[in-house]
């Protein structure tokens, strides 16, 4: 099934269940007023929301409206964790050879993660507001996936079973601002503003056997100022997969339900298939050119980060931002 939150005019907006071609919606109203009430119960409350999505692909919920996501919050608006990995290798490989430093041999056997703000996530269409062009703005495109309860010590069979939706991910990157603060010792906190994801989340099922080994085996599409720079494949390089990387966060913790759990910047090897952040691209340009010279975002810009499924639909919809100054 897809569930999305529409606005409201409060924090946790109302819960939606979103027709199969994202084409219809009908509110979860007697079920359920928010998603974290589903995850909480879910067991109990997915399959009502179930029927209810089997009732409007088939044309028979009595008060669907038309899908609209521009009236879309986060499927999670808020959430109890937003823990982001960096499961694509190559994208730490890249960023290390442009500055001439090797990838310590821990990162191929232990999951990267920062613990990003979880308070605060932006909508689908809502705009990124920086404070300034100099703090260079970067989008990164990434999947992520919300949880049920993994239990502290669950192995990664354990951990995958715990994956209730999926999702996209636009995890905005200060790129100026993060030397200082990694040079603290102490990680991303300023250089990470509000992370937003797309219109709707979904359940495994409905990516078919494109969900295998806890990855997502599809492209992920990245339009920057309306041209399509990133055809990134999701599968095959995720070193870790969703369950490795939830289970890395268990492993001194549980892990509650509506904690958010990212992939980080989906990267390739084969360089033909674009980029999904910026920083990847002045990345080649320094190893191919000796410097980069693709400047970062600017306001005005827009990003749109979209994912289609083997049907050729887009499966989450999309993520369609502009970059703005504060009022």
């Amino acid at each position: 099934m897809k569930l999305a939150t529409y606005k409201d005019g409060s924090r946790d907006g109302q819960l939606v269940v979103v027709s199969r071609d994202l084409g219809q919606a009908h509110y979860a109203t007697g079920i359920a007023s928010r998603l974290q009430q589903v995850l909480d119960d879910w067991n109990f409350m997915a399959p009502q929301l179930q029927d209810l999505y089997d009732q409007l692909n088939a044309g028979r919920a009595r008060h669907a409206f038309a899908f609209d996501a521009q009236q879309c919050m986060a499927p999670l608006p808020r959430a109890y964790q937003w823990a982001d990995g960096s499961a694509y290798l190559n994208h730490v490989e890249l960023v290390r050879r442009a500055r001439g430093a090797e990838v310590p041999e821990s990162f191929y056997t232990d999951p990267l993660i920062y613990q990003g703000g979880s308070d605060d996530f932006l909508g689908p269409c809502d705009d990124i507001v920086v404070p300034s062009e100099a703090m260079g703005i970067d989008f990164e495109a990434e999947i992520a996936v919300i949880t049920g309860d993994v239990k502290m010590g669950a192995s990664a069979d354990q951990a995958l079973d715990g994956v209730r939706l999926l999702m996209l991910a636009n995890d905005v990157s200060l790129r100026n601002l993060i030397p200082a603060e990694l040079a603290k010792g102490f990680g991303f906190f300023q250089s990470k503003p509000a992370t937003a994801f797309s219109p709707v989340a979904v359940t495994p099922d409905e990516l078919g056997a494109a969900w295998k080994g806890g990855r997502v085996h599809l492209t992920l599409q990245s339009t920057w100022n309306g041209r399509r720079v990133g055809m990134c494949e999701a599968g095959p390089e995720m070193t870790f997969h969703f369950g490795q990387l939830i289970a890395h966060i268990a492993r001194t913790r549980n892990v509650r339900a509506g904690s958010i759990v990212g992939s980080g910047t989906v990267s390739n090897k084969d360089w033909t298939r674009g980029y999904s952040c910026i920083a990847e691209k002045r990345c080649i340009e320094a190893i191919e050119n000796g410097q980069p010279s693709t400047e970062y975002m600017q306001y005005g810009d827009t990003i749109r980060i979209e994912m289609k499924g083997l049907d050729g639909q887009s499966l989450f919809g999309a993520i369609e931002q502009g970059i703005a100054a504060p009022r």
